[in-house]
């Protein structure tokens, strides 16, 4: 476990991994608070004005219930296990039957329509999915796509070709003996939210747990403390809403608030911040950029229980960074990673390592270089390729069914992330983009986030997205689409002035010269704007 210090040498200090060699994700959430502390809250669903606490006690119980259901029906090691559900404790309880039975867990984010979980649950060849009945209905039109689903249970009780899961759990005996799984052994598959390209089924073992609590310890300002509450608008099927937040939330006995939502409201968000006393949160960048828009939230909001905000999934932008410190009077902990080895580079302001701009630094534990194209480190300030060495536990096992693209993933011992980034003279790293986003205008290479965060600074402007539009002259040019706030309407004399904005604030290079205005960005399900789909709009 790391332990707090007073800078970045000290997490460093006498850190080192402590993976067992049998291990399993479900009984370390779940049993294990069960047995100590049976009465004590895991979860609270919120929906409404209704709180509904559910114990660990009762997720052991009915995860237990859930495993010896699935077992009976013939499911074991190693089959893939559909979660199809909005936040709420069956999604806990899925994962941890999943687990505890040996099997490999498949979240599914709601956002998802019928292609999306047809290519998914094909792709996996999934022989189980829990679900609910919206997610049953989206189910309806593509299951004779699906020869290997044979088991679906429906949360909302039985329906056309869905078993109830009521029913299934009540037959069930209690008291399962879950699998003596190897740390090393396949526990959880997450889908890349396929920013560049066909989502890829990212294979993790069951220490992915464990390797993620020095990072989520870092960015979280080291918790547990007393009355501690955790919460993110993220759906729990991504990286970050599974791992930056809920389960190693779970693992430390810090209870989790569930609100099933599948848009992110600013203000609604603020006042479930106030009125479940959350301390710590896991917001996305986006969503940090969205609240900018609320006016005096600490003044409209009690926000005085509130110790931390943690982000990851894009880079903040310093104006972002700067925003929170005056407006919520918090440091964001911001981290990187990605779904293949998430958690790597992280900020923590308990230790005073934190800067604008930047995603943090090397997690102690793992090893993270700026590499050229020919692999080796570059120099300070040089941009270059962010690249994590292996073995590393929070390091996915492979690609599902893609060997080719698994061998691609690595260049001899360093795992290629594909985003490029630059380490200053103090370690820190600065995110730059996604090799596929960089817009290369007049030979500069130019990321965008820092323009996407300078055009949310402007009182317009409630998110954009830059990308590269090819121009006979410049090789690019920079085309910003922008969605305006409430009460401004598009024109090109508000065009002129956002450009005129952007320009003085960073540089002559840099600004917009074209901006075309949408009433939304296309984005993935984790919050990502998918910038390619913008490009090919031209």
């Amino acid at each position: 476990m790391l332990r707090p210090a007073a800078d970045y040498a000290g997490l460093l200090a006498g850190f080192s991994w402590d993976i067992p060699d049998r291990y399993n994700i479900g009984v370390d959430v779940c049993d294990r608070w069960a047995a100590r502390e049976p009465d004590r809250v895991a979860i609270q669903e919120v929906v409404g004005d209704t709180v509904t606490p559910v114990t660990f006690g009762q997720l052991r119980l009915h995860s237990d219930r859930l495993a010896a259901g699935l077992r009976a029906r013939g499911i074991g090691p190693g089959d893939r296990i559909g979660v199809l559900l909005p936040q709420s404790a069956t999604v806990v309880i899925a994962h941890a039957a999943a687990y505890k039975l040996g099997a490999i867990a498949l979240p599914l984010a709601g956002l998802f329509g019928p292609d999306a979980l047809r290519y998914r649950l094909g792709d996996a060849g999934a022989r189980v999915l829990v679900t609910d009945a919206a997610g049953c209905a989206k189910l309806a039109t593509i299951r004779a796509d699906l020869p290997d689903l044979g088991l679906v249970i429906c949360v909302d009780g039985a329906a056309d070709g869905a078993v109830s899961l009521a029913e299934l759990t009540a037959a069930a005996t209690e008291g399962f003996t879950a699998v003596d799984t190897g740390a090393d052994d396949p526990a959880l598959m997450i889908y890349t939210s396929g920013t560049t390209g066909p989502a890829k089924g990212a294979l993790h073992a069951h220490r992915v747990l464990l390797g993620h609590l020095p990072g989520f310890l870092m960015m979280h300002d080291f918790p547990p403390r007393a009355g501690d509450r955790m919460w993110t608008p993220s759906d729990w099927a991504w990286a970050g809403g599974l791992l930056n937040a809920t389960l190693p939330s779970l693992r430390l006995g810090v209870p989790v608030v569930a609100c099933p939502a599948f848009r992110f409201e600013p203000e609604a968000a603020l006042r479930l911040i106030a009125e479940r006393a959350i301390t710590t949160a896991f917001l996305p960048p986006t969503a940090l950029r969205m609240l900018r828009g609320v006016a005096d939230p600490r003044r409209r909001f009690d926000l005085s229980r509130l110790r931390n905000i943690a982000s990851a999934g894009e880079a903040l932008g310093p104006e972002t960074f700067e925003w929170a410190r005056h407006e919520l009077g918090l440091t964001i902990g911001e981290a990187y990673g990605q779904t293949e080895c998430n958690l790597v580079l992280a900020a923590c302001p308990a230790s005073g390592v934190a800067r604008a701009g930047s995603t943090g630094r090397p997690v102690p534990g793992h090893r993270v270089a700026i590499l050229r194209p020919d692999g080796s480190e570059a120099a300070t300030d040089e941009p270059g390729e962010i690249a994590v060495a292996r073995p590393d536990p929070v390091m996915f096992l492979r690609y599902w069914n893609q060997p080719e693209a698994t061998e691609k993933k690595f260049s001899g011992d360093w795992m290629l992330t594909g985003d490029t980034a630059r380490r200053d003279a103090d370690g820190y790293v600065h995110f730059v983009g996604r090799e596929d986003d960089l817009i290369t205008s007049a030979a500069y290479r130019i990321g965008p986030t820092e323009i996407e965060d300078c055009l949310a600074c402007h009182p317009a402007v409630a998110l954009a997205a830059a990308v590269g539009k090819p121009d006979p002259l410049r090789t690019e040019i920079v085309k910003a689409f922008v969605v305006l706030r409430p009460g401004f309407t598009a024109s090109d004399e508000l065009a002129a002035e956002i450009q005129a904005f952007v320009r003085t604030r960073l540089s002559a290079h840099e600004y917009p010269r074209e901006i075309a205005f949408r009433d939304d960005l296309p984005m993935t399900t984790t919050g990502k704007i998918i910038r390619r789909q913008l490009r090919d709009q031209g």
